[in-house]
């Protein structure tokens, strides 16, 4: 797929968007749509018409508004009504939000939508006669109009574009018939890259469970196919190898200071911003694996009191919230800390157990995940306690069978890591392609006129205009 330049370009006088083609012209984005911010709010009231409301996330998790959506119920006012409902080109766009990335997201609507009604926090764009909504749609994808919306957006804790800053803002205006080409093209090319991207990451759930077989596998049946197996007597668990030890997580755990919850907030009150050299523990570490994140520290006297949460080399440490994906090892250099209440301990009986084995478990074997989630059903509070770990049945080879079924493992699934890491190169690859694709067709980098729909999609078609696509900007 290759693209011609146009003959001959002007300077548009726009920092952010450089040359356009000679024959477009500049205009402010009030000139060419009618720009409406609604006030429909989500509350209901009394001897207002019932409506359907399409909120933020409605415009912020779809390209399209249409009326198969499950909109909120709401009501509104005849006067809002008349102004706020959506009608076929408009574009919808996300005017407030907590980030700056998060604002000028567009959504199109392709259909009237009687009876739905643009909400709060959204602005509505109502193309003018000559101008393709489609086309303005593409342009708030475009990283120009991103990056023009980013320094105009204010706000600290929240952030907004105002009705001036959308107004005047500059675009690139083709003609009418270069518009629906335009508008055409990007539905077409968009379409086969977001199709691309869709069979890679289906291709990469496949390897997650191929992943995860792998494992399970060999946790619960072991290596050898040909040693004598047992009923484990558990149902979710079935046949072990014979000589396998069944047991609860807590024999396995060192029967002092096995599994512990962290202190609660009134035992961690008080806490220096300054580095004491004695940390507090907490998600932030879980999540991440980083040991050394967090900005929580203890004077020496509390770290003494608080013994019992002591975090040494070595020790587990999960999310008590969740699944146990978030279950880490602390390193052999970790500072001397203690967990916090969001975490749970788990410290190895090392003559029965590896702690990389214990996580391997925990992680990643399927039988363990499904008592994890038959104990979260019948208990009260959803997160994770000792208990409900203490109480995992688990099947345990002896503990060099143990180290020789980890390095199985590791070589194993060494490849499909791979494949999966490649595969989401893969698809930041794409993505970044249809971004500068968008933003050279609106902006007239490349000149489409001659373009016609060819053929179904194909992953090298799409690799070799993401190379191509970059010299657009």
């Amino acid at each position: 797929m290759s693209f011609q330049k146009y003959s001959s370009y002007k300077d548009s006088g726009v920092e952010w968007l450089g040359e356009v083609p000679a024959h477009w012209r500049l205009e402010r984005l009030k000139r060419i749509c009618s720009i409406t911010p609604s006030n429909v709010d989500k509350k209901t009231y009394e001897g207002q018409n019932a409506v359907r409301l399409c909120n933020y996330t409605d415009v912020y998790y779809n390209d399209e508004i249409t009326s198969d959506m499950d909109f909120m119920e709401a009501t509104a006012s005849d006067e809002e009504i008349r102004k706020f409902t959506l009608r076929a080109g408009d574009t919808i766009v996300t005017k407030d939000s907590e980030s700056a990335d998060d604002i000028g997201i567009p959504a199109y609507v392709p259909q009237d939508l009687h009876g739905v009604v643009c909400g709060y926090h959204l602005t509505t764009l109502r193309p003018k006669p000559g101008i393709n909504g489609k086309f303005i749609k593409r342009l708030f994808e475009s990283p120009f109009l991103k990056a023009r919306f980013a320094v105009s957006a204010n706000g600290l804790t929240r952030v907004g574009l105002s009705q001036y800053a959308i107004d005047n803002t500059v675009v690139p205006v083709a003609p009418i018939d270069e518009q629906n080409t335009i508008a055409a093209f990007l539905d077409h090319e968009t379409a086969r890259i977001d199709a691309l991207v869709a069979e890679q990451k289906r291709l990469i759930e496949l390897l997650k469970e191929k992943r995860q077989a792998v494992i399970s596998h060999a946790v619960t049946k072991g290596l050898d196919p040909n040693v004598p197996m047992k009923d484990s007597g558990v149902e979710w668990l079935g046949e072990v190898p014979a000589h396998w030890r069944i047991t609860r997580m807590k024999y396995v755990l060192d029967q002092n200071e096995g599994i512990q919850i962290g202190p609660f907030g009134g035992m961690l009150k008080e806490l220096s911003h300054l580095e004491t050299g004695y940390k507090v523990y907490g998600q932030e570490n879980t999540i991440s694996g980083d040991f050394s994140l967090g900005s929580r520290w203890l004077e020496k006297d509390q770290y003494k009191d608080l013994a019992n949460y002591i975090l040494r080399p070595g020790d587990l440490v999960l999310t008590r919230k969740g699944s146990l994906g978030n279950c880490r090892i602390s390193p052999k250099d970790v500072k001397p800390g203690v967990i916090d209440s969001d975490t749970i301990r788990l410290r190895a009986n090392k003559r029965l157990i590896d702690p990389k084995y214990l996580q391997l478990l925990l992680h990643e074997a399927a039988y363990i995940q499904e008592q994890v989630l038959m104990a979260k059903r019948g208990a009260i509070l959803a997160g994770l306690n000792t208990t409900t770990i203490a109480d995992l049945i688990c099947a345990i080879p002896g503990y060099s069978e143990q180290l020789g079924i980890m390095d199985w493992i590791w070589q194993k699934i060494e490849k499909i890591d791979e494949v999966v890491h490649y595969t989401h190169s893969l698809i930041n690859l794409l993505r970044e392609h249809r971004s500068t694709l968008i933003s050279a067709a609106v902006t007239g980098k490349i000149d489409v006129r001659g373009w016609v729909p060819v053929g179904e999609s194909k992953e090298n078609d799409c690799l070799m205009a993401a190379e191509e696509s970059a010299s657009y900007q």
